[in-house]
């Protein structure tokens, strides 16, 4: 690619600004050459009139209509510049021309000239809110039905005023206020390594300190066996069971059970050694 952007005869500039005043006269309030280009500034009123002109003057001739772009200036009166970009395929020129407005006062329209500005003016009115009288279909044609506001103005916030989601309770789209799930303007970049003072996830479980039954103050190791000792009533101490007679062990004999013996059954048995008694 030899350039960046389209090129085209600028030294056609200077010729194009003599023929803008002789054409337009009173309807141009101020031509600028500026990096290569020629920016017209024309009355509001007339523009229908000035564009036929720049489109059917010989010399001039710009058929194509390239572009409409919305700037907003909040601290002019008339905020809003509407901008033209105009091509001349026969001389290889681009040109632009510029319109001043604000939110109530409408510009005319230009769908007579250049059809294909139906669509550009909405894009305009969508983004900034500028009306355009003569335009049929004059709605909004970028944003979602129902939009509230103009979104490439510089008084609209970058978040918006609603958000919309799909509603599993509703079964349609539900709008909602913005709700932002993480404040950006309070957001710290200090490095933990710099002695940051918050917690990251995962260390609060090693740096918490121990704390007293129902109370948030961290208490140190000593406190909290006072206050453990405080809290829980003392169980009775417990006496080991011991068992002196059958009957406490739930046997149900008042005496106890007699040993048996180990003599022989008849005392004319001897018994032997690891074989019983013998005969």
């Amino acid at each position: 690619m030899r350039a960046p952007a389209p090129a085209y005869a600028a030294d056609l500039n200077e010729a194009t600004v003599e023929a803008a005043h002789a054409v337009l006269g009173g309807a141009l309030f101020e031509a600028i050459e500026a990096v290569g280009e020629v920016a017209l500034h024309v009355d509001r009123a007339s523009l229908v009139a000035a564009m036929t002109l720049l489109r059917d003057t010989p010399g001039l001739e710009y058929q194509q209509l390239m572009e409409i772009a919305g700037v907003d200036y909040p601290e002019r009166p008339d905020r809003f510049e509407v901008v033209y970009c105009l091509l001349s395929l026969t001389r290889n020129h681009r040109l632009r021309v510029h319109v001043q407005t604000d939110e109530f006062k409408p510009v005319p329209s230009v769908t007579g000239i250049w059809p294909v500005a139906g669509w550009l003016e909405r894009e305009v009115y969508d983004m900034y809110g500028v009306l355009f009288e003569g335009n049929a279909d004059l709605r909004r044609i970028l944003t979602d039905y129902g939009f509230v506001g103009h979104p490439q103005r510089k008084d609209f916030p970058l978040t918006g005023y609603v958000e919309l989601r799909y509603s599993e309770e509703t079964k349609r789209v539900a709008y909602e206020p913005v709700k932002l799930a993480q404040d950006f303007r309070t957001f710290d970049f200090m490095s933990p390594w710099e002695g940051a003072e918050y917690v990251l996830p995962g260390d609060e479980k090693g740096l918490a300190l121990p704390e007293a039954k129902g109370a948030p103050t961290p208490l140190k190791a000593d406190e909290i066996a006072k206050a453990d000792a405080a809290q829980s009533p003392k169980a009775a101490p417990v006496t080991p069971k011991t068992t002196e007679t059958p009957a406490q062990t739930g046997e149900g004999r008042a005496e106890p059970k007699p040993k048996r013996s180990r003599r022989p059954k008849s005392p004319d048995v001897a018994p032997t050694k690891g074989k019983g008694q013998n005969q």
